[in-house]
């Protein structure tokens, strides 16, 4: 217990019933203590581990990395061959216009740097976001998110940002000649994994476009597989001015990044140069880390078998105490009831040997977003859990 110890002693700590649990090591869809028990994960990191703990590919293209070099210059200054083949393949993976990307450090930076590239594009200064979204805890980023609760210790924030409601056409009228940009994420993640209705994407893109408006698409959850397209954007008809990704990019490494076309990332480079600096942006052990989760998703055909799995999960996850289950693919959020009772919950399936989580506006809903790389086994495994905590066993 003396790791344990030390980490309540010297680790700054977010809330004030952080479990301390002791991980030994990590493999495949299991994370194990140093209790001597594995703890079947339905959470990958909070949708960060795309294709499960320590996927030999991944290991092997950091350990391959690490054998050549580490970090050499400030991003953007060398050309260095896995940055440099990570925006090449995001290139080729995604549609028209967007064909440049900016690397950064992690999803809240990417945030940041793409709204700083909406205003220098298009000269305005006002920011329209969404209530209940979450983009992030830098100061920008939580700028745009839109729970005040987790807002109201921390202002002054960015003025002139307005918020309005998810899957609502009659807020079209807010987006104006003035805004800069729209910024939403494309499945909302920490109101309980909200699924845009079917043309509204299409309508928000339409509104845009008539002023001028940037839309700018955070990806950062659902990115990279998890609804069964390497972008949710793809399922509703649509391709974003700005895309933001991060989490599950680096299959277990810190990243994001912010992806555009040539015109508009450009704006970046002058008036003034050097627009957005980072240090440790486009790191090679990182992009050879995200390089290699990146491959794999794309050519392992993982992505097709995410409709299949859903559809496993929404089956066995029936239950007088759950009230509805939302999402899409590889991100469920388990509406339970009441925050309380979902804690509850969590705590005795961990108990159990199964880590589920909740979402951070609204503590009612078990957040289930494992590895895509979870097999229907583990899944029945997991569920069973689960329902025997609800049955009180």
């Amino acid at each position: 217990m003396e790791i344990q110890k030390d980490f309540f002693t010297y680790q700054a700590q977010t809330t004030k019933f952080a479990a301390g649990f002791e991980v030994e090591k990590a493999e495949g869809s299991y994370i194990y203590g140093k209790n001597g028990k594995k703890y079947l994960d339905f959470v990958a990191g909070v949708s960060a581990n795309t294709l499960g703990h320590s996927h030999p590919k991944i290991v092997n293209a950091i350990k391959e990395q690490a054998d050549k070099y580490l970090h050499v210059m400030v991003y953007g200054e060398y050309a260095q061959e896995k940055p440099v083949a990570l925006c090449k393949l995001l290139a080729e993976a995604t549609p028209d216009p967007l064909e440049i990307t900016y690397l950064v450090n992690s999803g809240a930076e990417a945030i940041d740097g793409s709204l700083k590239l909406a205003k220098r594009y298009t000269g305005r200064e006002e920011i329209v976001s969404f209530k209940d979204s979450y983009h992030g805890n830098t100061h920008g980023a939580l700028s745009v998110s839109g729970n005040e609760t987790h807002k109201r210790e921390f202002r002054p924030l960015l003025p002139m940002i307005s918020f309005i409601e998810f899957n609502n056409e009659n807020d079209f009228d807010k987006i104006t000649e003035k805004t800069a940009c729209v910024i939403l994420e494309t499945i909302q993640g920490a109101a309980g994994f909200l699924v845009p209705n079917d043309d509204y994407l299409i309508k928000l893109k339409k509104r845009c476009e008539e002023v001028g408006a940037l839309l700018i698409l955070d990806e950062i959850q659902p990115g990279f597989g998890r609804t069964g397209k390497l972008f949710s954007f793809e399922h509703f008809g649509i391709v974003p001015d700005i895309l933001v990704m991060g989490k599950g990019m680096g299959g277990g490494v810190p990243v994001g990044a912010f992806m555009s076309s040539r015109e508009i990332m450009e704006s970046l480079s002058h008036s003034p140069k050097l627009g957005h600096i980072t240090t440790f942006g486009g790191n090679p052990l990182i992009a050879a880390s995200s390089h290699a989760t990146l491959k794999e998703v794309l050519e392992s055909g993982l992505m097709n078998e995410v409709d299949e799995k859903e559809r496993l999960f929404r089956e066995l996850l029936v239950h007088p105490k759950i009230k509805n289950i939302n999402g899409k693919g590889l991100m469920l959020a388990v509406n339970l009831g009441s925050p309380e009772y979902t804690l509850e919950v969590a705590k005795k399936c961990m108990d159990k040997g199964l880590i589920v989580f909740w979402q951070l506006y609204r503590n009612e809903y078990l957040r289930i977003s494992p590895p895509l790389t979870l097999s229907l086994d583990e899944i029945r495994e997991g569920c069973g859990i689960i329902l025997q905590v609800l049955d009180g066993k």
